[in-house]
């Protein structure tokens, strides 16, 4: 088994790799500068029992993607699991954004989706899974969210148009939207307040509580299976009905 993780180092990328790394597969973790929690990550992926590979590029480039997919080839793999987990967690409103920023951060968080996937496609085959992170505040508007919401949106729409174009190869692709989780970019996006938004936001639930990384790992492992293989293009939530009522 072979899974590729572009933003695996932190966060819900490294939850996703480790919990992945059950299966005892290479995991091949892109991440753009953080040399010491590559390692981190490196460390805890192989704990788990996987074999860790780092590869350093930018995912929002065609390059970077390819970068990274080449790191797999090169070793020989071709890629049963593909995720998309990389953020530029520029925080801004719209009207107040750099242009050339914005776009830059909007490139990252939802148009990169389509260079990863191109860049992979000789390496899946039928069976092969795409996962594409998104969050609520694609659907509805979040303060200083506007570079990451406007992607997240972006990209859910583009899924739902590989996903008619991967489905004859037997290629499947799908959102994951977990719940807040108080990780780096949910630091930079929101501040000193983030612990506290992240708090808030399990005290409120309906569900009792807030997410734990198994809540969307194990449904991730679940749809990489063959007994999901007609889930195609959709949009799943793991929050516990945070999104269902005002």
């Amino acid at each position: 088994m072979t899974i590729v993780i572009a933003g695996g180092t932190k966060g819900i990328g490294l939850a996703i790799a480790t919990a992945f790394a059950r299966d005892a597969g290479d995991a091949f973790l892109g991440y753009h500068s953080d040399e010491a929690a590559a390692q981190r990550a490196a460390e805890a992926v192989a704990a788990a029992g996987g074999r860790p590979h780092l590869v350093k590029a930018d995912a929002g480039t065609p390059e970077g993607c390819a970068a990274l997919v080449e790191a797999a080839r090169s070793a020989g793999c071709g890629i049963d699991q593909l995720v998309h987990c990389a953020v530029d967690a520029y925080a801004t409103t719209t009207l107040d954004a750099d242009p050339e920023r914005f776009a830059r951060a909007v490139t990252t968080n939802g148009v990169s989706l389509l260079f990863l996937v191109q860049a992979a496609l000789p390496l899946m085959r039928r069976g092969s899974t795409v996962f594409y992170l998104t969050s609520r505040g694609g659907r509805i508007v979040v303060a200083n969210y506007a570079a990451v919401g406007a992607a997240k949106a972006l990209a859910e729409s583009l899924m739902r148009y590989l996903a008619v174009e991967l489905a004859p190869k037997g290629i499947r692709i799908n959102a994951i939207a977990p719940a807040i989780v108080e990780t780096d970019a949910v630091r930079a996006l929101f501040g000193p307040g983030a612990g506290e938004l992240v708090r808030a936001s399990a005290s409120h639930n309906p569900s009792g509580r807030g997410v734990v990384d198994s809540d969307y790992t194990n449904l991730m492992r679940w749809l990489a299976s063959p007994e999901a293989e007609f889930v195609q293009g959709q949009v799943m939530f793991v929050n516990g009905g945070a999104n269902l009522s005002a």
